[in-house]
């Protein structure tokens, strides 16, 4: 394990101070509210010094960014290891996107913002890099959960599609819908009273039309959804 110096610590310090200093504002007050001259009055230090370790604002949305994948990709790997049931593996890893994005909310709020192409262009290549590696972790766990339904004759793929196509269904299921209720509060008067709810009946809709075996009615999966959910931030994975 390499021990960092004493100066290594304390630059890593300093960037952890600059990132706890700087996501509120961008979360509640929003990216314009975020400057390099507000958080170095704030943290009292010369601007300089925030250079130093940022070449701009949109660096430390992509810094901060990471940190919110980072989590999201920890969540997925635990709900996934909550069942030996590939289906209800997938279910899990629904709950923890449910829970990533309710529980964890200023941090979805983060991630949403780097899907901004303006953040995205100025921020460093070693970040993008590090952003693109962070999201292919997550859907290897995701993708590993589909190959591993193969393997158990639970799930057929359909010829000519990849294990990752098959996820991004998912992915753009729950990604899309959580990003609408985050930025749409006006859900309830166009007739969507339970959002959430309605994700999860689509998802167990794709799941039967993709004969995703066990199958079980969707009370069946709202009850296990829910154990599992309670699971993903309780007990020990078993």
């Amino acid at each position: 394990m390499e021990t960092l110096s004493r100066k290594q610590r304390e630059i890593s310090d300093r960037e952890r101070q600059i990132l706890a200093l700087a996501r509120p504002i961008l979360v509640h007050e929003g990216y314009q509210a975020l400057s390099m001259d507000r958080l170095a009055a704030q943290m009292e230090y010369a601007k300089g010094t925030l250079y130093n370790h940022f070449p701009n604002k949109e660096e430390i949305v992509a810094a901060l960014a990471i940190e919110s994948l980072e989590l999201r990709r920890k969540m997925f790997e635990r709900a996934s290891l909550l069942s030996p049931i590939s289906r209800h593996r997938m279910m899990a890893i629904g709950c923890a996107c449910d829970l990533y994005t309710q529980e964890c909310a200023e941090h979805f709020a983060v991630e949403q913002m780097l899907r901004n192409s303006v953040i995205w262009q100025k921020s460093s290549e070693k970040r993008q890099v590090l952003i693109q590696q962070c999201e292919m972790r997550a859907m290897s766990v995701v993708a590993g959960v589909v190959r591993d339904a193969v393997a158990a004759g639970d799930l057929t793929v359909p010829e000519h599609m990849s294990a990752e196509e098959l996820v991004f269904g998912f992915w753009s299921l729950t990604y899309g819908s959580h990003a609408l209720i985050a930025s749409s509060p006006s859900l309830s008067e166009v007739g969507v009273n339970d959002p959430v709810r309605s994700i999860r009946y689509h998802g167990w809709t794709l799941m039967n039309g993709y004969q995703w075996k066990p199958f079980i009615s969707f009370d069946e999966t709202e009850s296990l959804m829910h154990q599992l959910g309670e699971r993903i931030f309780g007990d020990e994975p078993n």
